[in-house]
């Protein structure tokens, strides 16, 4: 299996990009007139997505050559990349008012040493939106080899709570009929994983395909967290240690 792991949307299928994009827009409405930190931007799209409400936005990653693209794509009057590790961030304390951090955690050896730092950066009032994906028991060897750790729901509220007083769980997933659920849940041999022509038979169960979904069939809301593919937490009340 394929784990696309750095998300550039001139070359990706508008489904992956999707997918991705969702959790920006669920980020717009707290970014309006906001001081924004993306951390781990990659190549810097969702950072500028951000920028055209946000009064300023800082994109950080350890990655030079996706800064680099970031600054030659994405670069705006509002918009500053900067080459930097999210467990050692050189930015000043309560200097932003949103921190967000999408599909980064997971790929860290030392996740609660992120939080806090994030917990530093924040002024009074300020929130931290960060996303991963879910799993039914966390490990420390997931399937993707990416991946340093992968957290079930309880153990990623936990780690949040440590740094954070207030923490609301989201769910991402993609919107599907009852059939295709089934489907999914009577495949114990994981054979769609393993042959392409399964995962095509989405469309026969009136679901939309993965490559070719959009916003709209996708959600993010707080019932049903089992079924997310995603967890996303809003996070306020930093506490500094």
């Amino acid at each position: 299996m394929a784990y696309p792991e750095r998300i550039v949307p001139d070359e990706e299928g508008p489904g992956i990009v999707a997918i991705h994009l969702k959790r920006y827009e669920f980020a717009r409405e707290r970014a309006s007139g906001a001081d924004v930190l993306d951390a781990a931007c990659g190549v810097g799209y969702g950072t500028a997505y951000l920028a055209e409400v946000a009064r300023r936005v800082v994109g950080v990653d350890r990655d030079q050559q996706a800064i680099d693209y970031a600054r030659s794509r994405y670069l705006r009057e509002n918009v500053e990349f900067l080459e930097q590790d999210v467990l050692a961030l050189d930015l000043p304390d309560a200097a932003f008012d949103l921190v967000c951090s999408f599909e980064t955690i997971e790929h860290l050896t030392e996740p609660d040493r992120f939080v806090r730092e994030v917990a530093r950066l924040l002024r009074p009032g300020g929130a931290f939106l960060v996303s991963t994906p879910r799993v039914e028991h966390t490990t420390r060897r997931p399937q993707n080899p990416h991946h340093e750790i992968e957290f079930s729901q309880a153990d990623f509220e936990a780690l949040l709570r440590r740094s954070f007083s207030e923490v609301d769980l989201y769910g991402q997933r993609r919107l599907q009929t009852g059939r295709h659920r089934l489907m999914q849940r009577l495949d114990v041999l994981g054979l769609r994983r393993r042959f392409a022509f399964l995962r095509r038979a989405a469309p026969l169960l009136g679901t939309v395909p993965m490559a070719e979904v959009g916003a709209a069939g996708i959600t993010i809301d707080r019932v049903r967290l089992e079924r997310a593919s995603e967890l996303l937490a809003v996070c306020g009340g930093p506490r500094r240690r």
